[in-house]
C-alpha cells in the first residue's frame, strides 16, 4: 500500500504562488492515478488529476488556468491565488481515473493553504 505525504502549504497573499508536493512511500507513486483535492468531508473539491502516463492533466473549473500539475514529481503549482483557494489540500492515489474523491484508495494528511487579502 502506498503512503502519501503532502508538503508546501503555507500563508500567501492574494495573487501569490505556492507549490505543493506529494511524496510516497511503500509503493511507487507512478503506479497510481494521482489527484489533488481540497476541503473536507462531502464537500471535498476536485482540484487536479493525472493518469499513470503522467501526460495530460485534468483540472477543476475553479483552478483551471491557474494551477498546473506536473508529472513524475507530482508538484501542484498554484499561481494567482485568491482567498477562495484557502483550504486544506490533499494528495490522493487510486487505480481508477476519476474526479470523485471516494474512488481514491490512499490519502495524505493534507497541507494547509491560507491566502490572505
Amino acid at each position: 500500500q502506498v503512503h502519501l505525504n503532502e508538503s508546501g502549504g503555507g500563508l500567501v497573499q492574494v495573487g501569490g504562488s505556492l507549490r505543493l508536493s506529494c511524496t510516497a512511500s511503500g509503493r511507487a507513486l507512478r503506479d497510481y492515478y494521482i489527484a489533488w483535492f481540497r476541503g473536507r468531508g462531502l464537500g471535498r473539491e476536485f482540484v487536479a488529476a493525472m493518469g499513470t502516463s503522467r501526460e495530460a492533466a485534468r483540472y477543476g473549473s475553479s483552478v483551471k488556468g491557474r494551477f498546473t500539475l506536473s508529472g513524475d514529481t507530482v508538484f501542484l503549482q498554484m499561481n494567482n491565488l485568491t482567498a477562495e483557494d484557502t483550504a486544506t489540500y490533499y494528495c490522493a492515489a487510486g487505480q481508477t481515473q476519476s474526479t470523485a474523491w471516494d474512488l481514491f484508495d490512499a490519502w495524505g494528511r493534507g497541507t494547509e493553504v491560507t491566502v490572505s487579502s
